[in-house]
């Protein structure tokens, strides 16, 4: 059993793979442009370091063009509350690359633990960054808030704080490295619906110009897809747990689900949800801590209630799955999904792609075939790279 949940918690991690180390720079601080960005560099990679340390996430070593500074950016944003604060992100930089090429943002998947982010770890939402920034895009990768260096804990799955630190992430960027306006838009699993998210806001943002977004396996339509899939066995158990009770906790921080854990969490999971998603608790430990399935989590009663929701549960839904609803990109769109995911169901990407068709927008979907979650999320990388250098 301990096995199974150990494997299932590389599934949860969404893309915490760790490649063979690779040489760096000693961390050296830098003066940034502007006063609300300080920056430190993490890493330095030649182009031969790039290739080795790409191939050693199975991506694209043959796209090497640049070598890659990476840096590790604390700027100010905007809590939950609206109250200021600050979070970190990573950013790549490539050498010696000339003006004129997109900037790329990439918004990582789940991560439960604050130093499990590519600006505090070795993992391939960092590698994602390298790849897209030795092409010549200067890449910023936000942690989002609670993550990463970011006080306080991680809003999961609420919409509106996740695309204000994105996009402050993207402006504080600029007094680190020269930003193109145009930006190309991509994420995996959390990301992928951030990706969307992100992207409608750029659309009308005066500072910067949308060229294309790319959504890898992301939960686009969390009410007609990846709740029902959830709760019906279609999805991985120990997944669907991890997933449903981190944004459980987190909706009702922010938006007040139950009076007592008692009324949504089975005990003894009542007594420890909410510091098991404090965004310091290791993940291993988290996922050795939860049940293998929402029934065994859930009460009955709040499980009625997530297949049925109604009031403010409802209210929470409607603010915040409308990733490919009522909005109408004027950019390229590209949705990247599997049949073999057992995290997020296939039926999101689906979903969406006829959310957007509704707006008279019609969005590629690749199916990139019988693989898992994490497996697709590496392979895509590639892929959307190569689909951002078509559209360029």
């Amino acid at each position: 059993m301990r096995r199974t949940r150990v494997a299932t918690a590389a599934v949860c991690a969404a893309l915490m793979v760790v490649a063979p180390a690779v040489a760096v720079a000693a961390p050296a601080p830098v003066v940034a442009a502007q006063e609300q960005v300080a920056a430190t560099k993490i890493a330095s990679m030649s182009r031969a370091e790039v290739a080795a340390y790409l191939t050693g996430y199975e991506l694209d070593a043959g796209a090497v063009r640049h070598g890659v500074d990476l840096y590790r950016m604390t700027y100010r944003t905007r809590g939950v509350d609206g109250r200021p604060t600050t979070a970190t992100a990573l950013v790549a930089v490539p050498r010696g690359a000339g003006p004129g090429r997109p900037t790329v943002a990439w918004l990582h998947g789940t991560r439960a633990n604050r130093d499990d982010t590519g600006s505090m770890s070795d993992n391939l939402d960092r590698a994602a960054a390298v790849q897209f920034a030795t092409a010549g895009h200067v890449t910023v990768a936000p942690d989002y808030l609670g993550l990463g260096e970011g006080p306080g804990t991680h809003p999961y799955m609420i919409s509106k704080p996740t695309v204000t630190a994105s996009l402050d992430a993207l402006r504080a960027a600029s007094g680190l490295a020269r930003l193109d306006r145009r930006v190309l838009v991509t994420g995996f699993s959390q990301g992928g619906q951030a990706s969307m998210l992100v992207a409608r806001a750029l659309q009308r943002d005066p500072h910067f110009r949308l060229g294309a977004v790319a959504s890898i396996s992301g939960p686009l339509d969390i009410r007609g897809a990846e709740l029902p899939a959830a709760l019906d066995g279609r999805l991985d158990g120990l997944s669907a747990t991890l997933y449903l009770g981190y944004a459980m906790v987190a909706w009702n921080r922010e938006y007040h689900l139950w009076d007592d854990p008692a009324e949504a969490f089975q005990a003894p999971y009542d007594q420890m949800m909410d510091t098991l998603f404090n965004s310091d608790t290791p993940e291993q430990d988290i996922v050795t801590s939860l049940p293998g399935s929402p029934e065994e989590l859930f009460t009955t009663a709040f499980l009625a209630e997530l297949r049925h929701p109604t009031g403010t549960l409802a209210r929470v839904l409607r603010t915040n799955d409308d990733a490919c609803r009522d909005w109408r990109p004027r950019v390229p769109v590209r949705l990247y999904t599997s049949t073999g995911d057992g995290d997020v169901a296939i039926a999101n990407t689906l979903n969406c792609r006829d959310q957007l068709a509704e707006s008279g927008v019609r969005a590629s979907v690749v199916n990139l075939g019988d693989i898992d979650h994490v497996t697709a999320g590496r392979t895509a990388v590639p892929r959307v790279l190569a689909w951002f250098e078509q559209v360029d």
